[in-house]
């Protein structure tokens, strides 16, 4: 496995936002859906990393946006027939070291009740409920979890 900060302007990769998306969609109404496009994934600002395989297959992906006051953690998805290996939790801790590198310390994500597996995750990484941050409005469709990073002076 390789996981690493790439472009998301790959066929590929465009192929993982995609079937993220063909998940999502149908748990939650379109008001409720907060992920961002390509064009904002390609940004300076923004860390996306790529989990492969050996053989180069892109498996999962994750993004984190770095805003003013925090990093959020965005498109995190793994394949289903690559799940349970790691590779979120990996994705997750790549983009996490990579936006602590830039200077960023909190870190915060928005994701739903109805992805057990993701709350799971992010829970075991740090992450905790509390209520919306940035410019989101309360949802009952939605789970707000913070993260502050504690970095060695």
């Amino acid at each position: 496995m390789q996981i690493r900060l790439e472009s998301p302007r790959q066929p590929d990769v465009v192929q993982l936002i995609d079937d993220l998306d063909a998940f999502q969609k149908p748990l939650y109404p379109p008001e409720s859906h907060h992920g961002i496009d390509l064009n904002a994934l390609d940004q300076p600002h923004v860390l996306f990393a790529v989990a492969r395989s050996e053989q180069g297959v892109a498996l999962g992906c994750g993004a984190m946006v770095l805003g003013a006051d925090c990093g959020e953690v965005k498109r995190m998805y793994v394949r289903p027939e690559a799940r349970g290996q790691g590779l979120a939790r990996a994705l997750l801790a790549l983009v996490e070291t990579a936006a602590i590198a830039r200077g960023c310390t909190r870190f915060a994500l928005e994701t739903g009740p109805l992805q057990p597996e993701a709350l799971g995750l992010y829970a075991r990484m740090g992450y905790e409920e509390s209520g919306p941050f940035g410019d989101y409005a309360p949802d009952v469709h939605s789970v707000f979890m913070p993260k502050e990073v504690q970095v060695a002076a």
